[in-house]
């Protein structure tokens, strides 16, 4: 995990410090993801027919509409929407699974290719789609590594058509983002307990309860299977099914119970529902229900394999999908005692089972992990289960001697890590699984998944807390390495709070001058100027900057690092005059230090070159972001999020120099890069989202730039609240549109709430609010209302000529606008004195995408 925010992290934005571009996912897929040999083959390669990774069908009675309605969802062209993608969302436990593999199976003649993927995180979808990849390529995929093998299946389904993709459990509708954007000759179908935070374009269905007719034939045909009911039994399992709440995983868990226990009728189970196992039950509705039914099971089961109330125990704090049998055995356990104790967990319907995994129910598991009153006295099963869950987590990561643990064992068992982080206990110290979070976590954050990292790295926090003293430099690098993740994820007001107890403690235990110290200054700076509070990043980056020279020296890569980092906030306060020779002698200083294609070096020449573009010196900034790209490229490949934040800026001054045709696809390109890498609310991807409504904009699209403006500024009120100077930047870039579109109370409305807010934020005479005070008079003046128009417009002018120089293109624009308004007001002035014919006058148009800053 990065200890420090190193020159290399470019900026890329259109308005904000460092950002880059992309939008939706496209197909650019290729680059140096994948070797030369393998770049065409996704398109010769071919799947069988009925190619599916499917899970065998399962008993799936009534439902009938719902199904129709799945088919009219999946099959219909959704507002001219080539792909077609849906959502079926409801209650744990409610059958939605079910309902998805029902309707796969029915159609599995419609499909090409239908593939089940583990959509509860992005680090899990991507594992699904590595099995597609060993599935259609096995020879090939043996050699890749994961994230050529990711990119292999995303090229493959690109190219072909008639495939469904399953996405099952998603935790967070984002998720699906990169693949629904990019992937458009298909059909898309998600399974979720949640119920919002879906696309308007994905139309979703609610899943409730069971009929009662058909919750009764259900229990039926699972417990007499094809011998047919008396009377009598119906009846009986009329009044279970009212006392299991029509509940479709609560009448199949009972339903198998009966089933292998036969000599036990309807009346008699819902009497044992009733008796004293009964009386531990507490939850939710539904958790109380299936709480009730376990108990019943569970006395059961352990008096005949007591090693499956072991196995079911265990698998209960592990991740709820993929888990290997060999996991779930105790060292020194026969594996034939493992495969039979899971077949009776299976028959009753405990864990679905393909023979070498098995995955158990979330519901089950919450319940299951939760404390159980027996009689006098409070069950720890649950405890034991979780100890026996760590102990096999560890033992597959310690490999025989002479070995070591692969990238495949790691990518199996990290969402176990990551589930067993998450559910910790208080107070619960393991240190050998504190190294384990702490490997997961590098390695998540490595493969461009920070944010899924932060369960690992508070457990691995949490317990060094407990094991080691509050001074101990260990925690001040798990403080450090947590905020860090925090801030990656959008989550400023953890990381803020926590960088800054961080370097407090740097301070008094390591001293002021440490370089440790040092490293959380510079990082509680960044964080500072992520949030837009430049008054407390540029004095902290200063005295960070001359501690670093004088303690190690003007040649050391962090003396760089702050000296680009210094640049960075003078940009973004619009200190253009020390931003810019600052730049230069960074980069400078790189090229002679590190040489010519460091990513260092790359970083500062990037910068540099953006600089000139802000400064309106295109004619120096184009040659400087060619030849960057090209060096990304080549250096750090297509999918470094340098190369992403290069192929952006590139983008800005392609469009800031009339060429749209190029600009557009590069945005494009870029964006979907982004979401694949960054994640689609990663700040990043947010701003290239931005910058390609605004080349949307100029190239007169208005409908694509406002639907992508209003969710892009929907997204970063969420992500970095309401008066983060991006959340501003979207605010006015939105309202620009409005304006192109002829809105113009909706467009006024907009400008004056964010001319507030920046003043408020920014300053007066930040450059951004400078922006706002020109648009807002430029709307005024297309509103006719010159009264108010020119003396915004005189003001404008006068503050950019004292902050940007008499000569900065947002200068001369100034000067341009006051002038067509003067002319306008004089000409309309005239007319009403000779009441003669109309003259509407120049129009100038509002300032939308502010460039890095």
């Amino acid at each position: 995990m990065s200890t420090d925010d190193e020159l290399s992290r470019l900026r890329i934005e259109a308005a904000g410090q460092k950002s880059i571009a992309a939008q939706r996912i496209g197909n650019a897929y290729t680059g140096d993801v994948l070797p030369a040999e393998a770049l065409h083959t996704p398109e010769k390669v071919s799947a069988a027919p009925g190619t599916s990774n499917l899970p065998p069908a399962a008993l799936c009675l009534g439902r009938e509409e719902e199904l129709a309605r799945l088919r009219r969802i999946l099959s219909s062209r959704h507002e001219g929407a080539i792909t077609q993608s849906g959502a079926v969302h409801g209650l744990g436990g409610i059958g939605k699974s079910t309902l998805a593999l029902h309707y796969a199976h029915r159609h599995r003649g419609d499909y090409a290719l239908i593939w089940w993927i583990n959509g509860a995180s992005p680090d899990e979808i991507e594992t699904s789609l590595t099995t597609l990849t060993h599935t259609l390529v096995p020879g090939w995929a043996a050699a890749a590594d994961r994230v050529a093998q990711v990119a292999w299946a995303m090229q493959w389904l690109a190219w072909h058509p008639d495939w469904l993709l399953i996405y099952d459990n998603v935790e967070n509708p984002d998720d699906l983002t990169p693949y629904t954007g990019a992937l458009h000759q298909g059909h898309h179908l998600a399974t979720s307990r949640r119920t919002t935070g879906w696309p308007d374009s994905a139309p979703t269905l609610a899943l409730g309860t069971l009929d009662p007719a058909d919750a009764t034939t259900l229990l039926c045909r699972i417990v007499l299977k094809d011998v047919d009911s008396t009377a009598r039994q119906q009846t009986e399992a009329r009044s279970l099914a009212v006392e299991l709440g029509y509940f479709p995983l609560a009448i199949k868990q009972a339903g198998a119970y009966l089933a292998q226990n036969r000599g036990i009728s309807f009346d008699a189970y819902r009497r044992r529902l009733d008796s004293k196992l009964a009386k531990t039950a507490h939850g939710s509705d539904a958790e109380r229900t299936l709480a009730r039914i376990w108990n019943v099971t569970l006395h059961t089961l352990e008096t005949a394999d007591p090693l499956a109330v072991e196995l079911l125990y265990t698998a209960a704090w592990l991740a709820p999908d993929d888990i290997p049998h060999s996991l779930l055995a105790p060292s020194g356990t026969d594996p034939d005692d493992i495969a039979e104790a899971v077949g009776i967990l299976a028959a009753y319907s405990m864990v679905t089972d393909t023979g070498t995994t098995l995955s158990v129910h979330r519901m089950v598991q919450t319940v299951l992990r939760t404390p159980q009153h027996t009689h006098d006295s409070q069950s720890t099963r649950h405890l034991q289960g979780r100890d026996r869950a760590e102990q096999a987590v560890l033992h597959s990561l310690s490999p025989p001697p002479g070995q070591n643990t692969t990238k495949d064992q790691w990518d199996t068992l990290t969402p176990h890590l990551v589930t067993l982080a998450a559910t910790r206990p208080l107070e619960h110290h393991n240190p050998p699984l504190t190294n384990a979070y702490e490997i997961a976590g590098q390695r998540l954050h490595q493969q461009g998944h920070t944010s899924r990292a932060v369960p690992l790295l508070e457990a691995t926090l949490a317990q060094r807390e407990l094991a080691l003293s509050d001074n101990d430099p260990d925690i001040l690098a798990s403080r450090n390495n947590l905020a860090y993740a925090y801030q990656a994820a959008g989550d400023l007001e953890r990381a803020i709070p926590l960088y800054e107890a961080t370097l407090a403690k740097c301070e008094q235990v390591l001293g002021d001058n440490h370089p440790d110290t040092l490293t959380s200054r510079n990082n509680l700076a960044r964080a500072y100027q992520a949030a837009g509070d430049l008054e407390r990043a540029v004095p902290l980056l200063e005295a960070t900057l001359a501690q670093r020279e004088q303690v190690l020296g003007d040649n050391h890569p962090h003396t760089l690092t702050s000296r680009n980092n210094l640049a960075v906030a003078y940009e973004a306060a619009g200190d253009l005059e020390r931003a810019i020779p600052l730049y230069e002698a960074t980069l400078a200083k790189c090229e002679q230090v590190l040489g010519d294609n460091h990513p260092h070096t790359l970083a500062g020449r990037n910068n540099l070159g953006v600089a000139c573009q802000v400064a309106g010196d295109l004619g120096r900034a184009a040659p400087l972001l060619e030849a960057t790209l090209a060096q990304c490229e080549q250096v750090l490949g297509d999918n470094h999020p340098h190369t992403l934040a290069s192929r952006n800026n590139l983008a800005d001054v392609c469009q800031a120099a009339g060429d749209l045709e190029r600009a557009i696809p590069l945005y494009e390109a870029t964006l979907a890069k982004c979401e694949q890498v960054l994640g689609d609310n990663h700040p990043d991807t947010l701003t290239s989202r931005n910058n390609l409504a605004s080349a949307y904009q100029a190239a007169g699209d208005l409908e694509r730039a406002i639907s992508l403006y209003e969710a892009t500024l929907a997204q970063r009120e969420q992500v970095l609240g309401d008066n983060h100077p991006d959340t501003l930047t979207s605010r006015n870039n939105l309202a620009s549109a409005y304006q192109a579109a002829g809105d113009l109370e909706r467009a006024i409305s907009l400008y004056e709430a964010t001319l507030a807010q920046r003043e408020q934020v920014l300053g007066d005479n930040h450059p951004h609010t400078l922006t706002s005070r020109n648009n807002l008079a430029s709307a005024y003046q297309a509103a006719g209302d010159l009264e108010r128009a020119i003396p915004l417009y005189e003001a404008t002018l006068a503050q950019r000529e004292q902050v940007l120089g008499d000569n900065h293109p947002h200068t001369l624009t100034s000067r341009n606008n006051l002038a067509s308004a003067r002319e306008l007001a004089q000409t309309v002035q005239q007319l009403n004195t000779a009441t003669r014919g109309t003259n509407s006058g120049r129009q100038p148009p509002p300032e939308t995408t502010e460039r890095p800053v």
